[in-house]
């Protein structure tokens, strides 16, 4: 009887690692940064039915780069996950922290358990009733989770457009500056468009619902400012 083949764990794990890594890297590359008023997602999508970015809860939103079918399971799978919650206990009790969490487990299990990794990298952002208790949290496909304060960047080139988005950020940007600065780190190589972006904004003046996701002809008044 032949001996099974032997792949020692740690270069199981990095081979997995190495194949979610190259997945991620051939998106487009998404950005989300804090303003005075809330939070603004900016990502490079020239699609007008394929959204990355989406409304999670009231005040939560959901983005994904890297294998859209996988990020969309997750998106789902949120969504259901808040709405039980917010049935079952009190729509306050719904957080990104939670949330975040949940995102974390699943992933890390999958990476750890299955054959084939989540190709993907999610950001959940919910906007507090005040600065303050603004969160982002940064989620890899092997589960490992960041809490980013002021700004994040996932997929593509990410390390380069963190540091831009370091360079411009600022507390006092306002709607708009978040914008023009979010689209800015992700134009370094190539220019983008309004017909080329998704952008959506956790607005904290708004009502219950905080989710709101900007037309192309916002965009372009933004940009052209």
């Amino acid at each position: 009887m032949s001996m099974p083949f032997y792949v020692p764990p740690e270069q199981m794990m990095k081979d997995r690692a190495d194949y979610a890594r190259k997945g991620i890297a051939r998106g487009r590359a998404l950005v989300g940064l804090r303003y005075v008023d809330g939070i603004a997602l900016v990502a490079e999508n020239p699609s007008e039915t394929l959204r990355k970015i989406s409304e999670i809860y009231d005040r939560i939103a959901f983005a994904g780069v890297g294998k859209y079918n996988e990020f969309d399971q997750l998106r789902v799978a949120g969504v259901r996950a808040a709405d039980l919650k917010g049935f079952q206990f009190s729509r306050d009790d719904v957080d990104a922290r939670s949330l975040a969490n949940e995102y974390a487990r699943f992933l890390g299990q999958t990476f750890t358990h299955e054959m084939k990794p989540m190709e993907v990298e999610i950001l959940v952002a919910e906007v507090g009733e005040d600065a303050t208790d603004d969160q982002m949290f940064h989620i890899l496909y092997d589960g490992t989770m960041f809490d980013q304060r002021d700004h994040a960047a996932i997929g593509g080139d990410s390390e380069r457009i963190n540091e831009a988005l370091a360079a411009s950020f600022s507390a006092a940007l306002d709607r708009d500056d978040a914008i023009r600065a979010g689209v800015e780190a992700l134009s370094a190589e190539h220019q983008l468009g309004p017909d080329d972006l998704e952008v959506a904004v956790l607005c904290r003046g708004s009502a219950r619902r905080c989710f709101q996701r900007l037309s192309v002809a916002d965009l372009t008044v933004i940009l052209n400012a």
